[in-house]
């Protein structure tokens, strides 16, 4: 037995998403069968979209799901037919990086969420009789169903907006883990955020939540730059108007203690170099536009200055821990995340991705 759902399917590099009728299987052993309330639209999404080299056509992406649990498959203990919940990357569980609550850096991370195939090979969803690439961070939640596993879902307080709590499990998550988890930004310190997008704009909220005295956030558009002030940032940057070295500097003389690129551009991470103190932590996150884009190093500043420059996936968070937390920070006013979202139907998903491009919008969520 199946179940049909409609769904946003990618058929042609860098078209439009089509909206189709899928077939999605029972779940099986550890899996659960989620109703989708919302969706997030992310930049990884448009990534491996554009390419279709990976997840092949057709292919359903679609990673920052969340909704209601409809059935589980044997031996799910963790959530029940009912539950409100966040799909988040999948992961293993058994190798050593999941072993040290390291989900994010899973030996299997790239199969279990970029492979468009469960663990054992197989496909759960079909299109008309033709297998699809599904299973997207472990979901394909561009779609009124997701299948998802036990592991990648996290039950959530049930009194919170579901349907805006999808990205939670990615875009929210990796800005606002980096600054809270990875980079561990300490009180009165000083952050710069390279990119004003959803990502970085987590990562202010996350500042703030850690009490450090001076954000910084270079962002080109002025409604994003406008947004960070409101959310906590102390000084905004117009990175094509200004020099950034020279700015940060008038503000802080030494150089900011952690920086935080976005953005994935060579240019713009190289320029950042500059703008370090001593013994400063430089967070990497942004998804480069050439898979093999390379960034040039000065060996003998990093040394000299101690400077520690990290890659870091998804905050290097445990979701079953950090997204109850984002929830319990929102519901306490303290992490407005919802000042970043605009809605829009799945229907619409094309219309929202242009906006997302364009500016006009920050973080679409779709509804089914």
């Amino acid at each position: 037995m199946s179940i049909t759902a409609q769904a946003a399917v990618a058929r042609i590099p860098a078209g439009p998403l089509a909206i189709e009728a899928v077939e999605i299987e029972e779940p099986g052993a550890g899996e659960v069968l989620v109703r989708i309330a919302g969706v997030g639209l992310c930049h990884t999404d448009l990534v491996f979209g554009e390419h279709l080299g990976i997840m092949k056509a057709p292919a359903i992406l679609g990673h920052e799901g969340s909704g209601i649990v409809e059935r589980v498959g044997p031996g799910v203990t963790k959530v029940s037919p009912g539950d409100h919940v966040v799909a988040t990357f999948n992961s293993c569980g058994a190798c050593v990086r999941c072993a040290d609550g390291h989900p994010a850096y899973c030996f299997s991370f790239a199969p279990l969420n970029y492979g468009g195939r469960r663990a054992d090979g197989t496909s759960a969803v079909s299109i008309q009789g033709e297998t699809a690439s599904a299973h997207f961070f472990g979901q394909s939640s561009f779609a009124s169903y997701a299948l998802a596993n036990e592991r990648n879902v996290v039950a959530i307080d049930q009194s919170v907006p579901l349907e805006l709590m999808g990205p939670l499990g990615c875009g929210i998550q990796t800005g606002a883990a980096s600054v809270m988890n990875a980079l561990a930004c300490r009180a009165r310190s000083s952050l710069l955020v390279l990119g004003g997008g959803a990502v970085g704009l987590s990562a202010v909220m996350g500042a703030v939540i850690q009490g450090c005295e001076t954000i910084i956030v270079a962002e080109p558009k002025q409604a994003r730059r406008d947004m960070a002030l409101e959310l906590g940032a102390t000084h905004v940057v117009d990175p094509l108007n200004e020099t950034l070295p020279e700015v940060v500097r008038s503000i802080v003389p030494h150089g900011v203690d952690y920086a935080f690129d976005t953005t994935g551009l060579k240019q713009v991470i190289e320029g950042a170099l500059s703008c370090l103190s001593s013994h400063a932590k430089f967070g990497l996150v942004g998804v480069p536009p050439k898979a093999d884009d390379a960034v040039s190093l000065p060996i003998n500043h990093l040394v000299g200055a101690g400077i520690s420059v990290v890659g870091i996936i998804e905050g290097d968070a445990q979701p079953d821990d950090f997204i109850p937390r984002m929830v319990a920070l929102y519901k306490e006013g303290r992490f407005p995340f919802d000042r970043l979202i605009t809605r829009y139907r799945l229907s619409d998903i094309n219309q929202a991705i242009a906006d997302q491009l364009s500016g006009k919008c920050i973080k679409p969520v779709m509804i089914p």
